[in-house]
């Protein structure tokens, strides 16, 4: 995360900080679009890091819209089992939407604006809709739990301040 943190420095990007050890990272830039800045990045992992991996910025704004427009209520324990899944454009997110037919009660799926979100009651290995948004499905998503998609808010939250 250490030349991550570095290569988005290098960039001009201010206030970096990443979390966890999986490329997730909050930074603040006065100009440009999330699509821009997406691909900005994964051309500079690229190059410098020789990793091809796929890139998706959300602005805070936009986090805080997903996190608001979810309409699932999980419990607090059923966080690390609760996915959020981001796309960088609505077709891919409503590519989405066949996960619904994969969801087994007393799972849930709901498929908003901004994110797909999935509830896997019995956990995310035991889910075919989680198999399939962590696949073939969600090739064009990455997906976060709900615990780790609250820090990155809170993340985003301070660098606001």
């Amino acid at each position: 995360m250490a030349e991550l943190r570095a290569l988005l420095s290098d960039l001009g990007y201010t206030g970096v900080a990443t979390l966890l050890n999986s490329g997730n990272a909050v930074f603040c830039t006065p100009t440009g679009t999330p699509l821009k800045h997406s691909a900005i990045i994964a051309a500079a992992i690229s190059s410098r890091l020789k990793v091809e991996v796929p890139v998706i910025v959300k602005s805070a704004r936009e986090l805080d819209a997903i996190i608001s427009e979810n309409s699932i209520d999980a419990a607090v324990h059923e966080h690390s089992s609760f996915l959020v899944a981001f796309t960088q454009d609505a077709t891919a997110l409503s590519a989405l939407a066949a996960v619904q037919s994969l969801v087994v009660a007393p799972e849930k799926y709901a498929l908003g604006k901004h994110a797909a979100y999935l509830l896997c009651a019995a956990g995310i290995l035991e889910s075919k809709a989680a198999k399939s948004l962590l696949g073939k499905a969600g090739r064009g998503a990455t997906t976060r739990n709900w615990a780790t998609v609250l820090k990155l808010q809170a993340l985003a939250s301070d660098r606001d301040a």
